[in-house]
């Protein structure tokens, strides 16, 4: 069906003078669609541009002009449609628009279209294969515009890994990542690598995230392989979960952002579940994780991924010695190694200031223990340099995430004239939680007891919502 369905597709873009190498925009949330449309872009050799549904007018106007798109796949769903439209009108590079599961004046209806075309597609000499880009996507970055990170053909084939190895992806299980196809996770665990393990994928097509929708599916479908982010996680353990059968469950993974380990003890002790995690961006496939085989250890990032050459590094460029907090890097060298980027589009610069001296740099830190183990410590922006010593925040927030009145905590550096900087902790409560002096002496007191005395939060606020990229992951520097 599915090859059938994307020879349509290849077909029906080839006929709208879509051809390869332009740019495509897919908006298409969870829509099936989406995998019959990205599948025919690839036959074709035009260049998928996954995107998220919560794009308004100025994010559209930057990323068509930006990447120079042709065409867009977008939902009917909701008003993105008419953002997408008002932003077009000021990017002349827009010339073919297309809406998915519904219709729309000015635009071409793919449901209606694409079925009159030939299910047969042949390969040619103009079929894409190799380093020739299949695929772009924006980064999510917590500062400045997003980038384009360029990915070659390759990158479904370094998505293996993170199938069978991390996700526990087998072929008679059903795999669940919950992640909107308008992001690279969505690739990382929607498509390239189930499949190659010829594993089936469960989708759920919804508009808000409501843990108590979402738990009861686990039973009824039979879901065998579940990941999702930790911001997700910690709102499931806010429900009861003994309320909810997930026995079919036999792995579950998540990646995003680091996990705080009161998550995962939460789960272990309700469904006797451990969470592994993965470390990875949009410019990779899962650099670093906890695979299946091995042993782990709660709160690790995990062990490199044998495809890639992993190591830690200090601001010269120096390995540093385990135990020291430094920048994670992939030693490339002459060969990048499948899965890793191409570079950021028409951003030479931005490239080279990531990729150079046979490295690409993350800008994540970390420190490894005796066993060759990771552990997060935060972006390079976000370590906190506070009377000399250097504090990532990534920790804290996980000893105020232990608190039961705690919904979620974001912690960052405040400016102060005798430290350099403080740490300050933005905390969000859970619903009947009061705000209270006595209550920020108590976060105070046992952070202070749970961790290095110097690291607790000499400031604490109280907010209701912490500000997140549109991917959900807390904005420090906000």
């Amino acid at each position: 069906d599915m090859k059938r369905a994307s020879n349509q597709c290849a077909n029906y873009f080839k006929s709208l003078g879509i051809k390869k190498g332009d740019r495509v925009m897919l908006v298409l949330k969870r829509h099936y669609q989406f995998w019959f449309a990205i599948l025919g872009l690839h036959k074709l050799g035009a260049i998928a541009i996954p995107a998220t549904n919560q794009l308004q007018q100025h994010d559209f106007e930057y990323r068509f002009n930006s990447a120079g798109v042709s065409a867009i796949l977008c939902t009917a769903d909701g008003g993105v449609a008419g953002q997408a439209d008002l932003a077009a009108a000021n990017c002349p590079t827009v010339r073919t628009k297309i809406i998915v599961n519904g219709t729309r004046e000015g635009w071409r209806s793919f449901d209606e279209e694409f079925p009159l075309f030939s299910a047969h597609f042949y390969r040619s000499e103009e079929t894409p294969c190799g380093s020739d880009i299949a695929l772009m996507f924006f980064t999510s970055g917590t500062t400045g515009y997003p980038k384009i990170a360029a990915h070659p053909c390759t990158y479904a084939l370094g998505h293996y890994v993170t199938a069978r190895y991390w996700h526990g992806v087998s072929k008679d299980g059903l795999h669940f990542t919950i992640s909107d196809t308008g992001w690279g996770k969505a690739l990382w665990g929607k498509l390239y690598g189930q499949w190659l393990c010829e594993g089936a994928v469960f989708v759920y097509d919804f508009e808000r995230f409501h843990a108590d929708d979402i738990l009861p599916m686990f039973a009824k479908y039979q879901i065998t392989t579940f990941c999702a982010p930790p911001t997700m996680l910690r709102m499931m353990i806010k429900e009861d979960l003994s309320r909810f059968d997930l026995s079919s469950v036999k792995h579950m993974t998540t990646a995003g952002e680091a996990l705080n380990p009161e998550v995962y003890r939460q789960f272990e002790k309700a469904t006797g579940l451990q969470i592994m995690e993965g470390f990875g961006q949009t410019e990779t496939t899962m650099v670093i994780g906890n695979l299946l085989g091995a042993p782990h250890k709660l709160g690790s990032m995990g062990r490199p991924n044998p495809q890639y050459d992993v190591d830690i590094v200090d601001p010269d460029g120096n390995p540093v010695p385990d135990g020291e907090t430094g920048e994670i890097v992939v030693r490339v060298g002459d060969k990048a190694p499948c899965g890793l980027f191409a570079g950021y589009y028409q951003q030479e610069d931005k490239t080279k200031e990531v990729w150079h001296d046979g490295c690409y740099h993350t800008c994540d830190t970390a420190w490894r223990d005796e066993d060759g183990f990771y552990w997060y410590v935060g972006r390079v922006d976000d370590v906190i340099k506070s009377s000399g010593y250097r504090i990532g925040p990534f920790e804290i927030e996980s000893v105020i995430m232990e608190l039961p009145y705690v919904l979620e905590c974001g912690v960052s550096a405040a400016p102060d004239e005798v430290r350099g900087q403080v740490v300050k902790a933005s905390v969000v409560l859970v619903k009947g939680a009061e705000p209270t002096e006595e209550l920020k002496k108590e976060i105070q007191n046992y952070v202070k007891q749970h961790t290095a005395p110097y690291k607790y939060p000499r400031i604490v606020v109280f907010r209701d919502s912490l500000p997140k990229t549109i991917s959900g992951k807390i904005q420090r520097n906000k």
